[in-house]
Parts: structure tokens; sequence; C-alpha cells
């Protein structure tokens, strides 16, 4: 056991009891424990396989291949619409975990199957920008730069964040109002 986990659960203020319980179940399975992203993560071999993460009204256990896990009982959920790998078993309770328990186990083994055999998810499709965006870039031949440059993870979510909009001219003051962020080459949540 990991004491930085341990530090962690002890400040936990929502779901302290939730993780005890699933602690020992994912430390059964020959998995190593370590804080990762503020969290505690847990990992077979060098590889991140699950992560606890606490929400408002549940507690996560976050697959980080979920996605090319079988699911066979059916209690992986989808992160969020653009969430391609990860999915998540949701927990509210300590019975929730104990009722859990042996799914939790299997999927974990599945997960570690899927690292050993070196298993990676597709290449991402290609990202589809709004209309307001590919026009202002094929205007600006500095903001297109500076928007190639970023990381494709960048792109994507100021690609989410202007197609949120459901009128034209928000998604267009959405693109202005950013376009110096871009330049600067900062992400859509940098300061």
């Amino acid at each position: 056991m990991n004491p930085k986990v341990d530090a962690y659960i002890e400040r936990s203020e929502q779901w302290p009891e939730e993780m005890r319980a699933l602690r020992p179940i994912l430390l059964s399975c020959d998995l190593t424990e370590e804080i990762k992203w503020g969290k505690p993560c847990y990992g077979h071999e060098g590889k991140n396989v699950v992560i606890l993460q606490e929400m408002r009204g549940f507690l996560a256990l976050m697959f980080f291949k979920g996605a090319m896990l079988g699911d066979s009982e059916g209690v992986l959920e989808e992160q969020g619409p653009n969430s391609r790998s990860a999915r998540r078993m949701v927990f509210t309770s300590v019975d929730d975990v104990a009722q859990l328990g042996d799914v939790v186990k299997a999927y974990v083994r599945e997960a570690i199957d899927v690292e050993e055999a070196g298993l990676e998810m597709g290449p991402a499709p290609a990202l589809q920008l709004v209309a307001e965006l590919r026009d202002r870039l094929d205007t600006d031949p500095a903001l297109q730069a500076a928007f190639e440059s970023l990381t494709p993870g960048r792109q994507r979510e100021y690609n989410l964040y202007f197609s949120g909009a459901k009128q034209a001219t928000t998604r267009t003051k959405r693109v202005e109002k950013c376009a110096q962020k871009i330049l600067a080459g900062k992400g859509f949540r940098d300061r």
C-alpha cells in the first residue's frame, strides 16, 4: 500500500469509505498504486489500468482502455460524448462496491490482458472543424498556422467549445474571443 494513497483517502470528504472498500480489491489484482493527476491510480507493469475519480454524485473507477473491454455485465459508462477509450464503473455506496467486487476483479484482469497484449485504440477520427472556425482559419494564415501547431487535444477542445453554441453568431463570437489565445499557442483552458 502506498502511503500517498493512504493520505489521499484520509483527506477525502466525499468517498473515503468507498475507496477503502475498492482498494483491497484492486490491490488483489496485482496492481501497483500511486498518485497520478492528483488521484489514486492503479497500474500493471508500468501501464495505467484504472484511476479513482471522486465526482460530486459518485465515485468512478475509470478504466483507461475501457472501450476495449467486453463489459459482459453492462456496468461501464462512457466518460462523456467525446471520450473514445475511457469507461467507468460508478459507485455510490460501500454496498455497491461489495456487490460489484467480483466484476471489478474480472474487468481489471481483462484490462491487464489488454495491456499485456499491447492493444491500442485506433486513430482518432479526423477533426471536422465547425464552419465558423474553418472560415476564420481560411482568411487568416497566421491563425491557421497557430491552430495547426496546437496539439490535437487542444484543437479538439477549441472545436468542441465553438461547436457547442447553437447559433452561428455565437460560434463566430467564440472564435473571435479565442483567436488571441490560439495565436499565443495556448489551449482553451490555459491562462
